[in-house]
């Protein structure tokens, strides 16, 4: 399958991998930063789905 029948999610994780890898940061830095922003979209979903 290439990317362009891919869905969103991937195309979208392969842009912010391409993105992360162009600066050159540390992995673990990386990985902590990710969890910010899982906790902030799952935060603005629950608000989304609570009204």
């Amino acid at each position: 399958m290439s990317l362009e029948q891919a869905s969103d999610d991937v195309k979208l994780a392969v842009d912010l991998i391409m993105l992360l890898e162009e600066h050159a940061l540390d992995p673990e830095t990386v990985l902590k930063a990710l969890e910010i922003v899982q906790r902030d979209f799952e935060n603005k979903l629950a608000a989304q789905r609570s009204g």
